[in-house]
């Protein structure tokens, strides 16, 4: 995050590769085809088990003549992996998608398991699901968590904010993602604009909503299902009480939580400005 985006003086983007590719997951994605398939072929491609694949590859996926291709692996894999390395990135997965698919010797659950977790990772919008490659993160759900940060910019709402900026910060942090504590900072960015619009700072939630119910209509739909959301994160095998084993917990998990979060946040918000509700009174 850039210093003017962490002082509020430029908008926070959601950093999540949804129309662009960084080096980062494309040689990661490189290395899952290496170590599966170009690993295993050595050098002499004809006598390969992986010669069908390769040859199917060059025909199908390449649009390549048949007779340009090079026996001699290394010189084949070259070719590949100069076009890998500069293709768009859309490509790359048509690529992915092509090994997932095509008749191989290729272990295909655990080549879908890597490439998965190189895309959890490196926080793409795109998973490998039912043999193939599927978003799990649309521009709504983007615009919505831009949204609910840029309506909580002012100073009243810094503490919400915060607890959003640092819900996505954990979220989409590369080197070290805390899923756990992202979840955490999103029902807490929910429960702070609570208190804040309620006028009562040790209110829990429920609570919170109840004294705002008395100024505002909230849908009872949407607060069901919100307080459902509060109850999982507080029960004693929730979040809150870190009892969970880190290991279920996901990008997805977090991802949801933080763009529920937002929606409702930017949903009260609306609710408040509309009736011109003065907060704090």
């Amino acid at each position: 995050m850039r210093f003017s985006q962490r002082i509020g003086k430029t908008p926070i983007k959601v950093n999540i590769q949804k129309d662009t590719m960084d080096d980062d997951l494309r040689t990661s994605l490189w290395n899952v085809f290496y170590d599966f398939v170009a690993e295993k072929i050595g050098n002499d491609l004809c006598h390969s088990e992986y010669y069908l694949l390769i040859r199917n590859m060059w025909v199908y996926f390449f649009k390549k003549p048949l007779d340009s291709l090079n026996d001699w692996f290394p010189t084949t894999l070259n070719r590949i992996r100069t076009w890998f390395f500069v293709c768009e990135w859309y490509e790359v997965y048509d690529f992915i998608e092509f090994l997932v698919q095509a008749e191989s010797p290729i272990d295909k659950d655990s080549f879908i398991i890597y490439c998965n977790l190189v895309f959890e990772r490196e926080v793409s919008a795109y998973r490998i699901i039912g043999h193939k490659i599927g978003e799990i993160t649309d521009d709504n759900e983007i615009k919505g968590i831009e949204d609910a940060l840029d309506a909580t910019k002012t100073d009243i709402f810094s503490a919400v904010h915060n607890h959003l900026k640092s819900a996505l910060t954990m979220l989409t942090n590369r080197n070290k993602p805390d899923y756990r504590n992202s979840i955490k900072e999103s029902i807490l960015a929910v429960e702070s604009l609570a208190k804040i619009i309620s006028g009562d700072s040790k209110a829990e939630l429920g609570k919170a909503l109840k004294k705002i119910e008395d100024k505002i209509k909230i849908h009872p739909a949407l607060k069901k299902a919100f307080l459902s959301l509060y109850g999982y994160t507080n029960d004693e095998g929730g979040i809150r009480h870190a009892m969970l084993d880190e290991k279920v917990i996901c990008f997805e998990d977090a991802k949801y939580m933080l763009v529920s979060c937002s929606g409702f946040v930017s949903y009260l918000i609306m609710k408040v400005d509309k009736i011109g509700y003065k907060l704090l009174d």
